[in-house]
């Protein structure tokens, strides 16, 4: 023994043998303080819907006049039997991850679920196996990890319900007593809302970005729990972080190999954006300073947007420096993924490898952020057009349409969006406005021309709205509404109405 502990202490700890130690009831607790933020939670159960192989997804807030009430996620998936969704709800189940999958440690979905709502439910039905459901709590966790056995009738009418999604597989995740929900004061829905679908739309079109350039359809829906009235739809759009037209430097992106010690070569793309670019997927994604620098990728899903990972520091100067970096499958020990799957934590060593890297040309990494730093100043010293401030349209008026708006023209602080709405209106009147409200109204009576003899949805007439709004946008946000502006409603009025009903008119011939 002597001798033993003489020797292999340097290099290992010896055992005399072992025994298991289930967690402690108290260890629920804290998995429901994971610290994930919402869109993240969010983006992590789409995660589940992709290696489901799920082609359509919705995000689906249901309120009621006061509040919103639940969250739900649904897609058309390969679904969940009684068996699976057993191991989907048991905390640190690891189920079999494929080469490509995006799940890795069994707990995405109950930490996620757990940090923000009261009560995750799913139910979930396969091309074999009929509607079944589990219900997870917070007190159920607490309580020896406690699941329940979701009603089968109500699992079933749940996934009728989204037939539209769900036709012959799917699953359903839905959240109840959510804490942000019901914080919300009385009379702040609407802003929370549409700031809450701006954050996730933004989020889900970058982080997933990837996957909805190939096959993926994610839509953000807010319905009335109560009349089933669609409220908001919006369609998430790709947020590509490298989706410029034309590159800030001639001669890039450029293609990198950098030897990192402790897994061999490491291949990643360099970028330089065009200065002071207006797209979305330069300017929507963050503060410049987190712009810059490496982006990560596994599996195609970012799991971190900008960041120099003991590089360097953030700089001005190199705001247009962005660096794409698809994760290697076997990272060997110099990288690990946080358990939300945002944050990249780097050894020293990649650092190193990074300052060695070279491109096809023999350039240097070095050299690279010379020419970022060179194209941002040549760009800071270009005078452009200032453009006046507006103020952003909001619901009624198609989410292509205000993402352009927002690339075009910068936003004037302090108001409320302009939203548009289908209302009764005086047959000789195709619109007014609602300056109290932020609203224009548009005569109900004649929505049916625009909408080829149907209903139409939330976002329809997107030509006669769009005009409408760049016609009306500074009538908003005015001290004293003079005559002449009314005289000018009075006649567009006029005008416009005339062009309606001559459009009706030959749709009916």
């Amino acid at each position: 023994m002597a001798q033993l502990a003489s020797t292999a202490w340097q290099y290992e700890v010896p055992t005399t043998g072992s025994r298991r130690l289930p967690p402690d009831p108290g260890y629920g607790k804290a998995l429901t303080h994971q610290g994930y933020g919402f869109e993240v939670a969010v983006a992590d159960l789409i995660d589940n819907s992709i290696d489901a192989n799920a082609r359509n997804v919705v995000v689906h807030f249901l309120r009621d006049d006061e509040r919103v009430t639940s969250l739900l996620i649904v897609d058309d998936g390969l679904g969940m039997s009684d068996e699976a969704l057993d191991a989907a709800m048991t905390v640190g189940h690891r189920r079999d991850y494929g080469d490509d999958s995006l799940g890795m440690y069994g707990t995405g979905l109950k930490a996620a679920s757990l940090t923000h709502a009261q009560s995750l439910s799913v139910v979930s039905r396969t091309r074999q196996s009929r509607a079944a459901g589990r219900k997870l709590t917070a007190a159920g966790l607490e309580d020896g990890f406690r699941c329940d056995t979701v009603d089968q009738s109500y699992a079933q009418s749940l996934v009728d319900r989204y037939d539209g999604v769900i036709q012959w597989q799917g699953t359903v995740v839905r959240w109840d007593h959510v804490h942000t929900f019901e914080t919300v004061e009385t009379g702040n829905t609407e802003r929370f809302l549409s700031e809450a679908i701006n954050r996730l739309d933004i989020h889900l079109g970058l982080y997933l970005h990837r996957f909805l350039v190939r096959s993926l359809n994610i839509d953000i829906v807010v319905e009335h729990a109560h009349s089933r009235e669609e409220l908001e739809h919006i369609g998430v759009e790709p947020l590509d972080p490298f989706g410029y037209k034309s590159p800030g430097r001639r001669g890039y992106p450029s293609n990198f190999t950098a030897p990192v010690e402790g897994m061999g070569d490491l291949t990643f793309q360099a970028h330089i954006w065009p200065a002071k670019s207006k797209l979305p997927g330069y300017r929507e994604i963050g503060p410049p300073g987190q712009r810059q620098g490496f982006y990560f990728y596994r599996h195609n899903r970012l799991v971190q947007a900008g960041g120099w990972n003991g590089h360097r520091t953030v700089e001005n100067h190199l705001n247009l420096a962005r660096i794409a970096v698809d994760l290697p499958t076997s990272p060997g020990n110099v990288f690990s993924l946080d358990v939300k799957k945002e944050t990249i934590t780097a050894t020293p060593a990649f650092a190193r490898g990074i300052e060695r890297a070279v491109d096809e040309k023999g350039r240097t990494f070095r050299f690279y952020l010379k020419e970022a730093e060179t194209a941002y100043r040549e760009g800071a010293s270009r005078s452009e057009v200032q453009r006046k401030s507006v103020v952003y349209p909001g619901k009624g008026l198609d989410p292509r349409i205000r993402r352009t708006i927002r690339e075009e023209l910068p936003e004037k602080s302090g108001e409320e969006p302009i939203e548009f709405s289908w209302v009764p209106l005086p047959e000789d009147r195709f619109f007014e406005i609602d300056r109290e409200n932020n609203i224009v109204l548009l005569n109900r009576t004649y929505r049916i021309t625009f909408n080829a003899g149907g209903r139409g949805g939330l976002n329809d007439a997107p030509v006669t709205k769009t005009l409408l709004y760049l016609l009306l946008e500074d009538f908003f946000a005015l001290g004293r509404f003079e005559k002449s502006r009314q005289d000018r409603i009075d006649y567009w009025n006029a005008i416009l109405l005339a062009a309606v009903l001559s459009e009706r008119d030959r749709l009916l011939s």
